[in-house]
């Protein structure tokens, strides 16, 4: 009977408790617990995590593996990172080779962004990179960087979408209409595109690293690059040599570096031809901090390609 008694002041007890803390955050419990249920979302790196974040919008936690500003090709998950993949319901990949670590996380559910896109052919630079020691990280000479060509892109977005929508279906509709919109978005990045370069002397440039493969095959242009699918490894003195010729036998002047990377090579390089100068033309393989508060994203990175790319072929 004490017993009883005691039990019954406890619960006494608590219950005003719970309405205190109620009161105190705000919020009703109904909502924490919907909170508590948003589905997470990992991304492998930064233009898998703007896009998933763009498709499940506020009905999912979305966050990145590769931490912002790091450049993502050469690195490696920590046992938490492994973790983090594990536990959330989505794994956002790029797929075509270039997350090599992505089957030994052991995801619940896998959205591999490439999958369906049909690569029909083989690095043209693949011996080369072999002899220079570039690690193919595509894979059997396949290029990854696919989220450069938006038409590549709205696959990715599709991809997202779909699994989304299995992991999610109540929120079905929702995530269709935000893929739509963004979708939309790349549909006018892509005519931008062509506008800005439809007038141009060149159609060559050299990038830091074969990046703008399917961006190149898209819009006409021809790629040349320092390093191979992977901006990093060694760099021999004939490469560079190589660079500065080919510059030459086709009037280039200006020498593309990236953002996240030293641009010392690039800077070497322009040196070496005439009225030379480097600019950078970002593969969006990372994005930093500032630029992330500064609300910059993957479409304004677009489009500041595309500037210092018109400038370097000379568009008018």
């Amino acid at each position: 009977m004490n017993q009883s008694r005691v039990a019954l002041a406890a619960i006494a007890t608590l219950i005003p408790l719970a309405m205190i803390a109620t009161v105190y955050t705000g919020r009703p419990a109904l909502q924490d617990r919907q909170e508590q249920e948003k589905i997470t979302v990992v991304a492998s790196f930064y233009p898998l995590y703007e896009f998933a974040s763009r498709v499940v919008g506020d009905r999912a936690e979305v966050s990145s593996l590769v931490p912002a500003g790091v450049e993502p090709h050469d690195w490696e998950p920590t046992a938490e990172d492994v973790s983090r993949g594990r536990t959330a319901d989505v794994l956002v990949i790029n797929g075509a080779g270039f997350e090599r670590w992505a089957d030994d996380m052991q995801a619940k559910v896998v959205a591999n962004t490439s999958e369906g896109i049909e690569f029909n052919y083989r690095e043209e630079k693949e011996a080369d990179d072999d002899e220079q020691g570039h690690e193919d990280a595509g894979g059997g000479g396949v290029n990854p960087h696919i989220w450069l060509d938006p038409m590549l892109a709205k696959h990715q977005i599709d991809k997202i979408r779909d699994v989304m929508a299995s992991s999610d279906p109540a929120n079905t509709d929702y995530y269709n209409q935000n893929a739509d919109r963004f979708t939309a978005e790349l549909d006018s990045l892509d005519a931008f595109i062509r506008s800005e370069l439809a007038d141009c002397n060149k159609s060559d440039f050299i990038a830091f690293h074969d990046a703008f493969t399917h961006f190149s095959e898209r819009y006409g242009l021809r790629q040349h690059s320092i390093h191979g699918v992977s901006p990093e490894g060694e760099i021999l003195p004939q490469t560079i040599q190589q660079i500065i010729e080919l510059a030459n036998g086709f009037g280039i002047n200006v020498i593309y570096s990236e953002d996240l990377i030293d641009s010392r090579l690039a800077d070497t390089i322009a040196n070496e031809i005439p009225n030379g100068k480097v600019l950078v033309l970002s593969p969006i393989e990372g994005i930093g901090n500032d630029e992330q508060a500064a609300g910059i994203r993957y479409i304004d990175k677009m489009k500041q390609n595309i500037a210092n790319l018109k400038e370097g072929l000379e568009c008018s």
